[in-house]
């Protein structure tokens, strides 16, 4: 599976109701033997909470300029769980069934052991509109 918007984020977006540089922005790594990704996944419960393997807290240094979105490397404290291949962005809601699910970013390979985890973005953006 190749990265990809979530399709009710571009929704969400051109009405208005997610402001990437002011909401609550996260990431979560995901086991993707315990998830799929699916266009037709509009929030945080579509991520089976067994697929979810580590939780940020909110993404800091967000930019946007020329179309891209980017933040600040993001560290996951303590990791232990299955092996990561993915990581979804969401906006935190405090509710599962209300965060809407943002960004699908493929490519990920690391088994957590306890230690910190750091995300490092691609230097040309987290992603691009």
């Amino acid at each position: 599976m190749a990265s990809a918007l979530y399709p009710s984020f571009k929704q969400l977006l051109l009405g208005g109701d997610i402001d990437l540089a002011a909401d609550d922005i996260r990431a979560v790594l995901v086991d993707t033997a315990d998830y799929t990704y699916s266009a037709a996944h509009d929030f945080l419960d579509d991520v089976a909470a067994g697929a979810r393997v580590a939780v940020s807290g909110a993404l800091a240094s967000k930019t946007i300029a020329s179309g891209v979105f980017d933040a600040a490397d993001v560290t996951f404290t303590a990791a232990t769980g299955d092996s990561v291949e993915a990581i979804v962005l969401y906006k935190h809601t405090g509710a599962d069934a209300t965060a809407p699910l943002i960004a699908y970013i493929d490519g990920v390979s690391v088994t957590p052991n306890g230690g910190n985890i750091v995300a490092q973005w691609n230097a040309s953006g987290i992603f691009a509109l």
